[in-house]
Formats: C-alpha cells, sequence, structure tokens
C-alpha cells in the first residue's frame, strides 16, 4: 500500500488542508477521485442561451466578493453542475488581473466542487462572479467559495424539505 501526497503549486496547506490518498497497486488516473478534481470541457457552461437564462431567471448566494447566480436545469451526459466564472470588465479595467482572478476562481472550483455534487441529485448550471474590487488571494476565493457551497446546499435542501 502506498500513501500519496498531492499539493498543487506553491501552495502550503495547513494540517486540515491536507489531501491524502492511500492506493493499493493501481493508476491514480483511474481513480473516482481524479475525475471528480477535474473541470473537463463538458462541465464548463458555454452557452449564451443558459447563460442569458441564468441572468433572467436564475436565484443567487452571496457570499462577498463572490456570488453565485444557479438555475435547475437538464444536464446532458448525466453531468449535475455545469459552471462558468466571470470577473466584471468594469472593477478590473486590465484583462491580465481579470484573467488571473477568473483562473483562481476555476482552481477554487475545481478543488471544492465535491461539495455541492456530493449533496445534490439535482442539475444545476452556475455561473460564479467575482463582485470585489480589489484583487484577491487564492486562499480567500477558496475560503469565500467552500463558504458560498455551504449557502447553496443549505438554500436548496430546505426547499426540497
Amino acid at each position: 500500500m502506498w500513501t500519496v501526497l498531492i499539493t498543487y503549486g506553491n501552495y502550503q496547506p495547513n494540517n486540515s488542508q491536507l489531501l491524502i490518498i492511500r492506493v493499493n497497486n493501481f493508476n491514480i488516473k483511474n481513480s473516482t477521485l481524479f475525475m471528480t478534481l477535474s473541470y473537463p470541457k463538458k462541465e464548463k457552461l458555454k452557452s449564451k442561451k443558459r447563460i442569458e437564462q441564468l441572468f433572467l431567471e436564475g436565484k443567487n448566494v452571496t457570499s462577498f466578493p463572490l456570488k453565485l447566480i444557479y438555475l435547475e436545469t437538464a444536464l446532458p451526459d448525466q453531468i449535475k453542475v455545469q459552471t462558468g466564472v466571470a470577473v466584471s470588465k468594469k472593477r478590473f479595467k486590465s484583462a491580465v488581473k481579470r484573467n488571473r482572478v477568473k483562473r483562481l476562481l476555476r482552481e477554487a472550483y475545481r478543488l471544492n466542487k465535491t461539495i455541492v455534487t456530493d449533496n445534490t441529485e439535482r442539475s444545476y448550471a452556475f455561473l460564479i462572479l467575482y463582485i470585489g474590487k480589489e484583487m484577491p488571494t487564492y486562499s480567500v476565493i477558496e475560503k469565500q467559495l467552500q463558504h458560498l457551497f455551504k449557502k447553496f446546499n443549505a438554500k436548496t435542501n430546505a426547499q426540497i424539505g
């Protein structure tokens, strides 16, 4: 049996954020965990119609500096969530800064999406908006995204029950 420690970039996790996987002689790329921590093209929100529908009919949850607009919808191929990210051009004039924030949002989503996907049977379209004015750090984005997903779970589970 092997023990594998997964870290990403120069990020130094504290003890509560360590991800340890016990592997018993099989390829990690074929594992369920590897598949759930990916962000494949089929999970990306690209449809203009669906994005417009999100803004018109969607509900929202906020955990400053993030806002989640969501809408229950039918998705293809057993996908539970399709997600897009957006950063206002009004708040970040530089495309380089906007793209940096979007990369941070996508990475935080990729690593924390199981908070949502493991707690729902329905399928949703998500749009995660960065509404702050300051350039964020990854730790702030991740913490607020986790809080946002917990609020989403509480709100949707309360509507069901």
